[in-house]
């Protein structure tokens, strides 16, 4: 599938914590960094997400904030 953003980050699939509605998962990233996307319970089912699935975490944002 290609996108057409930019901002895809490669990563494994950590732990799944599902609830009634929607699911946590965080995904391990290269970096020591766990990033961590609350999708629906839906979603996480159709996509069949396991522990140990290689996943892409795709970040679109109309702005990015950092601080110091």
């Amino acid at each position: 599938m290609k996108l057409s953003a930019r901002n895809q980050i490669k990563g494994s699939v950590t732990e799944i914590e599902k609830g009634v509605v929607t699911a946590k998962v965080k995904v391990k990233i290269d970096a020591p960094i766990v990033l961590t996307a609350v999708i629906t319970k839906e979603a996480a089912e159709e996509l069949k997400l396991k522990v140990g699935d290689k996943v892409q975490a795709i970040v679109k944002a109309t702005e990015v904030i950092l601080g110091k």
